[in-house]
């Protein structure tokens, strides 16, 4: 009888739990459907009284929404790429190959990790305007294509390989390259899933940075074009709610359909190492 009160106790603080979580994006559903005057009434109504699809069409004639999708598009698979990319190459170098100093400057990768993101916009401002790279898409990704985040955490699954696999590969004639790209990047997948799942949200939300580098609307990705819907003295938040409930669906479509990959990534990240 413990056990059986303690899963449903367990049971009925998930569902609460998940209720209050999915509140919100019910209420920006239903926000996207009301009017103006509705959206702002006191006290608030959660069904609106006559829905309004015209809110989705009015986003495209108020920001360049298409444009910013694939800015946001781009940005995203072009970050997630580069990191799985050259965060396993760097973290197989630290976890496998032998040379001088790899202590120190692994813990010099490390180091930048205690470093606020918001501490290296100002350099990085100046990086693209030496580069003459302001206002072009190329500056949403090109500071983020490496991750001394990825490099730890994939550095952590390269440990946890039996090192047989890697001598038999050497017997074999294959170097690191070969070792590294056809026997331990393989075995690797759950780590690299996990980092391209995290790489991905956080290049799809990501805010400050399209801010500063870009100021031309054609430019930015959703999340920045979203914010010049927050009007100074008045904002329509039916259109805010049907811009950002277009802007969300994609990544919770992307979660539906690799929610087993996610999870195992995730579960696995967190055995490992």
């Amino acid at each position: 009888m413990r056990r059986r009160w303690g899963s449903v106790g367990a049971h009925t603080f998930l569902i609460a739990a998940s209720i209050a979580m999915a509140g919100p994006f019910l209420w920006e559903l239903l926000t996207s459907f009301k009017s103006l005057t509705e959206s702002t009434r006191i006290p608030p109504t959660w069904l609106p009284h006559q829905w309004h699809a015209a809110n989705y069409h009015s986003v495209f004639g108020t920001v360049p929404f298409t444009d910013m999708a694939v800015n946001s598009v781009i940005n995203t698979l072009a970050r997630t790429a580069a990191q799985l990319l050259f965060c396993s190459m760097a973290a197989f170098a630290f976890a496998r190959l032998r040379f001088p100093g790899r202590g120190a400057l692994f813990a010099v990768f490390l180091s930048i990790l205690l470093v606020p993101s918001q501490l290296l916009i100002i350099p990085q401002y100046q990086i693209m305007q030496n580069l003459h790279l302001l206002n072009t898409r190329t500056a949403l990704f090109l500071p983020g294509m490496f991750s001394a985040f990825g490099t730890f955490l994939l550095r952590q699954f390269f440990l946890a390989l039996p090192t047989e696999l890697e001598e038999a590969a050497r017997l074999d004639g294959a170097g690191p390259l070969r070792i590294y790209w056809s026997v331990m990047l393989p075995l690797a997948r759950p780590g690299l899933i996990a980092l391209g799942i995290l790489t991905t949200i956080w290049s799809w939300n990501d805010l400050l940075w399209p801010l500063v580098v870009n100021t031309d609307p054609h430019k930015m990705p959703l999340s920045a074009g979203l914010a010049s819907l927050q009007g100074q003295f008045m904002t329509d938040y039916p259109v805010l709610m049907a811009g950002s409930l277009m802007a969300t669906v994609p990544v919770i479509a992307a979660f539906v359909i690799l929610q087993r990959r996610v999870i195992e990534g995730i579960a696995l990240t967190g055995t490992k190492g």
